[in-house]
């Protein structure tokens, strides 16, 4: 069987004369585009080209077509790989700004401010200090120091005749003695600074001699004898004795006497912040008796201590 090339004529001709059919469709095939800038390939699948009016595609047509639609792709393709580069690179910011308003919110609705803490804790220390101050202070408060007194001595007690600063004549008293006691810090944790008020020893309201406590400090649990000395120089008695017997100044008769002060006490259990102080009032009736000069008067049942 021999077969020979159709001249053009004779392909016209035969088309012309055989009845118009429609032409076979194509099968689908697709075009690869090249990567760009290391993106991934795509495939971009695309139809049969339009058929030309006469029913057969030619090679210009087919190679049309194909450009077109090949040519048409890369653009395309392009701009998507870009804009998923671009969404790509957009999710860290929208991570980073998701993640700080997160953080933002969190320390909002449960953190306490940085500048609580330094508050919260000046208001915890004081009222932590308070509390131990007002412990301790209630703790010693009850241990009040013990003052027992002891005896008292009339070195000298003289009544002579006189006349005070103005020059108005009356008798003047001139005593001498001596007040012992015993002081007893009963605190447990606390030594305490002690001191007094001007002991006064009286008949009725007219003081006749008078003497104070040399301050000291007791430490704690400590205990001591202390001993004052009372003094009395030219008192005028502006008639307040004119009941006492006395011979040569010399007194022959009982004469009542009282003695009043306070014994003073302050411990220092927490610096100046906590300072509890004691007072112990004291109360004696003495009386004097002339047969017992120079020698010590027992105050134990005589004296009462508040």
């Amino acid at each position: 069987m021999s077969m020979h090339a159709k001249t053009d004529s004779e392909v016209t001709s035969q088309t012309a004369s055989s009845p118009t059919r429609s032409p076979p469709r194509r099968p689908v095939y697709f075009v690869q585009s090249p990567s760009h800038d290391g993106e991934k390939t795509t495939n971009s699948f695309h139809s049969t080209p339009v058929l030309s009016p006469n029913g057969s595609p030619g090679r210009h047509s087919r190679n049309s077509s194909s450009t077109r639609f090949s040519g048409s792709i890369r653009p395309g393709s392009r701009k998507g790989a870009q804009h998923s580069q671009q969404v790509r690179k957009g999710d860290k910011g929208f991570d980073a700004i998701e993640e700080e308003g997160l953080v933002d919110y969190y320390e909002n609705k449960k953190g306490i401010p940085r500048r609580c803490y330094f508050l919260a804790f000046v208001v915890g220390f004081f009222v932590l200090f308070t509390f131990f101050s007002l412990v301790l202070w209630a703790a010693a408060k009850p241990q009040k120091p013990l003052v027992t007194m002891r005896s008292i001595s009339f070195d000298q007690f003289v009544v002579n005749a006189g006349a005070d600063a103005s020059g108005v004549a009356t008798e003047m008293v001139t005593l001498n003695a001596t007040i012992k006691f015993n002081f007893k810090n009963k605190g447990t944790f606390f030594g305490v600074h002690v001191s007094s008020t001007p002991m006064d020893l009286a008949y009725t309201e007219l003081t006749l001699a008078s003497g104070t406590i040399k301050k000291f400090y007791q430490s704690r649990k400590g205990h001591r004898l202390v001993s004052v000395n009372l003094q009395g120089r030219g008192v005028p008695l502006y008639g307040g004795g004119v009941n006492w017997a006395s011979q040569n100044g010399k007194l022959t008769a009982p004469v009542p006497l009282n003695l009043n002060f306070t014994v003073k006490a302050k411990a220092y259990v927490l610096g100046k912040l906590v300072k509890p102080k004691f007072h112990r009032k004291v109360s004696c009736a003495i009386v004097y008796k002339p047969t017992l000069v120079n020698k010590p008067i027992s105050l134990k049942n005589s004296c009462t201590v508040e």
